[in-house]
């Protein structure tokens, strides 16, 4: 089965930066992996991408095309968005506190440790070392803070934590080394530094900054100071520093740049040359709170600020008016973007796995988002595989529609750890059990329980089942060793079922076709039963395959040792043929069943920010104290919002409680085949992870040979050939080479080429045609090969509309919005148009 990773649910944010591309794009990191949310379509992807770590730092160029993606290792990766391809690596030689690109796209400002590196940006062309170090800045006595650009990408404000904002110019200027304009007066870390632009010259003449201890501080810029000589302006209070300097580095030039480049001549206007004077010096009122995070929009001056207590604020600049100051959460606010156009904020909190993004001229959400605290525990496919359910022992049951990756709805009537999902057959209806000792049933329409099962005495439930006709539900108990039934329609206990020596973990109504059982035991084997003659059928030894990483704290090598090798949840396909297999590992083994071999073995996470992940371990990293990545040597009082940008520990790591001091541990807790074959879904400590067969989302060609390029194609229109054209690009799989097709055909010839089109390639045409009737004015042709496409394909996709049903909601989507569009418009315009006509003839008639 050519499974692959498509999307990760259940835990929308983690942590670190979250950054906003064309407007309407949302990337976030998610542990070690970047989320893609189209806040239009209310879709979101995962890339098929893996740093070494979790991520802290983010940065997108302005054009939306490249990312920049740094992990707690210092390891960066420079991602291609729109093919979701790695084009280059580097590691830093310190922690990155910030990242961005300049407004032009072609530098990008590191903040490494304590010094400020600005690097070329990278481009598509393939080089041996692409990232070229062009200046280096030593100024800052503590580590650099946060980072902006000017405008014209000539200057660079950045903030420090030893209480001072620093405007460096990055060019290169005649004369020698210019020392940096100095902001000072600030009593804490500054957190976020920016600058003000004049409205019509678009000229930078004022700057901000914002310190950890709630307080702005707003700088005016009243122009060069003559006969300076190019000195830097006394400041009053500053000393003469003469130890400052800067680390130029040699680098050898690419021969298309001149050396002059970065020289400008002396005798300009330059901002860290002139005079600056603070303007004021204004208090968010927000104490004992910290401020943790904010942004500034240059265009509209706006300043949105976070704060270590939920609360957000929107504040108009530069005469500091309050528009709003809301609560959203009683955990810090990790991060606190505009996108572009000022018109949506967004806001993350990493502690709950919130990622909000909130539109403050109408108050209203346009994302809401929120993963579990805790680890998922159970999975729960729907009939129709559309919908997938989790629960968690934070006591929530979560309902998430596979295709768009969206949380559409949250039950939290639980008091205790979700054990147990079950959907109904009429797939409208979704069974969990829990340790509370309930047992409750979800009207997935109205979006409330409407029946709860319960035992005369208190139980804890484990595992549960529902028959074919949705008539009796059964729970297994963990603590009492006994079956509940129970009636579905009266809700009353039917029957109690004793005689187990042990906790009912599984339990499963037999199918039309129960012949075999399946079970795994502590010795890494998973057995097979008949259960009518009572006979073992087979054995696969799967103690190989499952074994993982070694733990920080084992004492034995990862070969030697006998913990994980096992499987702790199996799930069947649903013709039977294959089975999966997970447990306390990094692995997914995929069996086949009549051959009891290895199909596949998937690795769910390369993530070393988690425990188990690893073979070997770093004997550098051990010390008399024990290893030294469960040592935590951090000052929270002084870090406090500054550097604790990640979900963390989750406030659980008290003394004795967990030997690793809280380290997530990697392993795999419920398996899951969706009815469809098509996909599986596992439930790790990395959140839920979904394998997929379809391929939709990345550049993919199918039925490639050396005949099928771009070329070929357009080959082909040039001749007149729209068929063989079309059918290229279907098989090339490219997007814009689809559409180029598409429009080369008449309309008289839609009905032929519509009927010669595979039925392997339909889906992706109609991917197409629902892309295109968002932003295409061609609308009566497009539609005009959407119907003949169901003339001509209508039995095929009516035979398999569940492979295709995504595909077709997709465009019925699109088609029902641009009714609406058109309906309000033509509504509008019918009595105006009836009343031009009538005042016409009235005109006519008159003497």
């Amino acid at each position: 089965m050519n499974y692959r990773f498509q999307n990760l649910l259940g835990a929308p944010y983690r942590g670190g930066d979250a950054v906003i591309t064309k407007n309407t794009h949302l990337i976030s990191p998610v542990g070690n992996r970047i989320s893609d949310t189209d806040l239009l379509k209310s879709q979101t992807v995962t890339l098929p991408i893996q740093c070494s770590s979790n991520i802290s730092r983010l940065a997108a160029s302005p054009d939306g095309t490249f990312l920049l993606a740094v992990d707690e290792n210092r390891r960066c990766l420079f991602i291609n968005l729109p093919r979701r391809a790695v084009l280059h690596r580097i590691t830093f030689k310190h922690p990155v506190n910030a990242l961005e690109f300049s407004p032009d796209g072609k530098f990008i400002a590191v903040g490494a440790g304590k010094l400020v590196q600005i690097w070329r940006s990278p481009g598509f062309r393939k080089e041996f070392f692409p990232f070229e170090l062009v200046r280096t800045f030593a100024d800052c006595d503590d580590k650099v803070t946060s980072l902006k650009w000017s405008p014209d990408s000539m200057y660079l404000l950045v903030g420090s934590k030893d209480l001072t904002a620093r405007l460096f110019c990055v060019r290169k200027l005649k004369g020698g080394y210019n020392k940096p304009f100095l902001f000072l007066g600030h009593r804490d870390s500054v957190i976020g530094c920016f600058f003000g632009v004049e409205k019509g010259t678009n000229r930078v003449d004022r700057a901000y900054t914002v310190t950890r201890d709630s307080y702005i501080f707003s700088w005016g810029y009243s122009g060069d100071v003559e006969n300076m000589g190019g000195k830097e302006p006394p400041a009053p209070g500053t000393p003469d520093r003469s130890n400052e300097r800067t680390l130029d580095v040699n680098v050898k030039k690419r021969k298309e740049l001149g050396d002059n480049e970065d020289e400008v001549e002396d005798g300009e206007c330059f901002l860290h040359r002139g005079k600056w004077k603070l303007l004021s010096k204004d208090s968010f009122m927000q104490a004992p709170a910290r401020l943790t995070s904010c942004d500034y929009h240059c265009g509209l001056d706006l300043l949105v600020v976070g704060f270590s207590n939920g609360v957000f604020g929107l504040y108009q600049m530069p005469d500091f008016v309050c528009i709003h100051l809301l609560s959203i959460s009683k955990e810090k606010i990790t991060s606190a973007v505009f996108n572009g156009l000022g018109n949506w904020l967004t806001f993350g909190c990493a502690k709950l796995g919130q990622l909000l993004v909130w539109e403050w001229k109408s108050e209203s959400y346009i994302l809401k988002q929120q993963g579990h605290y805790f680890d998922v525990n159970c999975l729960a496919y729907s009939p129709d595989s559309q919908l997938l359910a989790t629960g968690a022992d934070d006591n929530k049951v979560k309902v998430w529609t596979v295709s768009s990756g969206f949380c559409f709805v949250t039950f939290s009537e639980h008091t205790n750890a979700i054990t147990a999902l079950h959907f109904m057959a009429n797939n409208h209806c979704l069974l969990s059990a829990s340790l509370d000792g309930t047992v409750r049933a979800w009207d997935l329409f109205r979006y409330r329980n409407f029946r709860t099962f319960t035992t005369p005495s208190s139980r804890q439930f484990v595992s549960l089942t529902a028959d074919q006709s949705s008539e009796v539900i059964c729970a297994g108990t963990l603590d009492s060793f006994e079956i509940f039934v129970w009636s579905m329609k009266t809700g009353r206990l039917l029957d109690i079922l004793s005689g187990h020596e042990g906790p009912v973990h599984g339990l499963m109504f037999s199918p039309t076709n129960g012949k075999q059982l399946a079970c795994s035991t502590l010795d890494g084997q998973i057995h097979f039963w008949d259960p009518i003659d009572g006979l073992l059928m087979y054995t696969i030894e799967g103690r190989r395959d499952i074994a993982g990483g070694r733990l920080a704290t084992d004492r034995r090598a990862a070969a030697n040792s006998s913990s994980g090798k096992y499987f702790t949840t199996l799930c069947y396909s649903a013709d039977g043929s294959y089975i999966l297999a997970g447990g306390s590992s990094k692995f997914i083994c995929l069996y086949d069943v009549a051959e009891q071999v290895l199909l596949r073995r998937f690795q769910i996470t390369h993530n070393l920010s988690l425990d188990g992940v690893l073979d070997f371990l770093n004997s550098k990293k051990m010390t008399d104290a024990g290893p030294l990545d469960l040592i935590d040597d951090d000052d929270t009082d002084t870090e406090e919002g500054v550097d604790k940008q990640t979900r963390g520990k989750l406030g659980y790591d008290l003394p004795g409680s967990i030997a690793n001091r809280g380290r997530p541990i990697i392993r795999t807790k419920c398996l899951r085949i969706a009815p469809t074959g098509r996909s599986f879904a596992a439930a790790t400590t990395e959140g839920v992870l979904v394998y997929s067969t379809d391929e939709t989302f990345i550049f993919d060609p199918t039925d490639l040979d050396i005949d099928v390029t771009p070329e070929a194609i357009d080959a082909a229109l040039s001749e007149g050939l729209i068929k063989r054209a079309l059918i290229l690009s279907l098989r090339l799989n490219e997007d814009t080479l689809i559409k180029k097709c598409v429009f080369a055909a008449s309309p008289a010839d839609i009905p032929a080429l519509a009927s010669s089109i595979p039925f392997r390639y339909l889906q992706r045409l109609i991917e197409a045609f629902a892309g295109l009737l968002e932003n295409c004015p061609h609308l009566e042709f497009i539609l005009r090969w959407c119907q003949e496409i169901c003339k001509s394909h209508g039995q095929s996709i009516q035979q398999n509309s569940r492979a295709l049903l995504p595909t077709l909601k997709s465009l019925q989507k699109a088609i029902t919005r641009m009714h609406q569009d058109l309906a309000d418009t033509c509504a509008s315009n019918e009595y105006m148009l009836s009343y031009l006509c009538s005042a016409g003839t009235r005109q006519k008639g008159s003497p």
